[in-house]
């Protein structure tokens, strides 16, 4: 029997077109020191200047001078590639001073350093679930594709529980062999509503049937708490999580992924992780540019204090208009539309018309019916920008009657 695999590839292609949830992605070329200012390229290759509002660079950090110059310094002195895995020779003084920087920032023993938040999450859960015999894992149904792969490469027994729906974590856990191993895995914050999970509650149901916690800060590190250790800090609970995962590419400006843990758990994840053993090392200038900027966050509270005030200017300014946007009480904003394709449409306008780029946040990635614009401030958005941003949705939304 044979196979036309090539019209199995177009169908599929092809349904995504026409669900107007096929993925378009824009050119950008960041400017050093001028963000969120960036190029865009077009397909015949024309350029024109524009303003990203949905960057995860939620500090601008990507384009720090301090972080520029200790990039810079560092590939100068190590070279550009980490030379293999850490095993056989990517075990650099760079990426080993990065971990006890992030190990101090969240008051852990130790820490491990990832080439991606994906890969930490992949491969820290699966690792750390197949090390506990007949463990269950307990999942927000919200949790990112990252927590679910590692849960999937765990072989785990699984139940998902309703979206930061405390009593229904509860029913299962009650429901659940008390000899058995737990985890509960979780989010801090949800990307793409923006809301916070009841962390204290969850430590609480966590001690009551002994079981684990593992929190991803991925986008509340660098934003929150006193030392920019995430929302877990921000609430003082953060000794109280026993594995905190976290990035270094969104609020710390860099690149990799990264748990934070005490030893054994680390040590464990080191030994037995697949997606860390088998993955060649962070480049050394990498980990020391990202030092520098966990240091350098973790000892002023400047920017963050900067991201607030300019994320509820903001907020302040769109609900002002009469723009639909969800509440949240973080720093992402999602503007609803609800229709993939007027979202899809609203972003080609706001960047061929207006100049500026603002991705369509499409099922998958959201339900069908929650298509929305996910709009992200920071510190080097301009009240100009701010009006600009404003003005223009008010017509394009008009337009679209959305």
């Amino acid at each position: 029997m044979s196979y036309n695999y090539q019209a199995m590839f177009f169908n599929a292609l092809k349904t995504l077109h026409q669900e107007n949830r096929y993925r378009n992605f824009a050119q950008l070329e960041r400017l050093a020191g001028q963000f969120p200012r960036a190029i865009f390229r077009d397909k015949n290759g024309t350029e024109k200047q524009i303003i990203n509002w949905c960057s995860n660079d939620y500090l601008g950090m990507g384009q720090n001078e301090k972080l520029l110059k200790t990039f810079t310094n560092a590939a100068n002195k190590f070279g550009v590639g980490a030379g293999g895995t850490r095993n056989i020779s990517g075990h650099s003084s760079p990426i080993v001073t990065l971990e006890k920087s992030l190990a101090d920032l969240h008051d852990k023993q130790a820490a491990l350093v990832f080439t991606s938040g994906y890969v930490s999450n992949m491969a820290a859960i699966a690792t750390i679930a197949k090390s506990l015999p007949q463990c269950v894992i307990f999942s927000d149904q919200n949790n990112h594709a990252s927590m679910i792969e590692g849960i999937k490469r765990s072989g785990a027994d699984l139940q998902i529980f309703r979206h930061n729906d405390v009593a229904h974590l509860r029913e299962l856990l009650q429901k659940t062999d008390i000899n058995k191993p737990k985890l509960i895995c979780f989010e801090s914050v949800y990307s793409m509503d923006g809301d916070i999970a009841p962390i204290a509650e969850i430590i609480s149901l966590a001690k009551e049937f002994s079981a684990l916690t593992y929190l991803d800060e991925v986008h509340g590190v660098a934003l929150y708490g006193e030392r920019g250790g995430g929302i877990a800090q921000h609430e003082g609970v953060e000794q109280d999580i026993d594995i905190i995962e976290g990035t270094l590419a969104k609020g710390f400006g860099t690149l990799g992924g990264y748990i934070a843990a005490n030893r054994e758990i680390i040590d464990v994840v080191r030994s037995y992780g697949a997606g860390f053993i088998f993955t060649t090392a962070l480049p050394p200038a990498i980990c020391a540019a990202a030092s520098a900027s966990v240091e350098l966050i973790k000892h002023s509270p400047k920017l963050r204090i900067q991201l607030h005030r300019k994320v509820a200017k903001t907020k302040a300014a769109l609900l002002s208009a009469g723009l639909p946007v969800k509440h949240t009480d973080t720093h992402i904003i999602p503007l609803m539309i609800g229709d993939a394709k007027k979202c899809q449409l609203a972003s080609e306008i706001l960047l061929d018309e207006y100049d500026i780029y603002i991705q369509p946040i499409n099922y998958p990635t959201v339900p069908k019916g929650a298509e929305r614009l996910r709009i992200t401030p920071t510190p080097n958005h301009s009240d100009e920008m701010i009006a600009q941003l404003v003005n223009a949705l008010g017509k394009i939304f008009k337009q679209l009657e959305i």
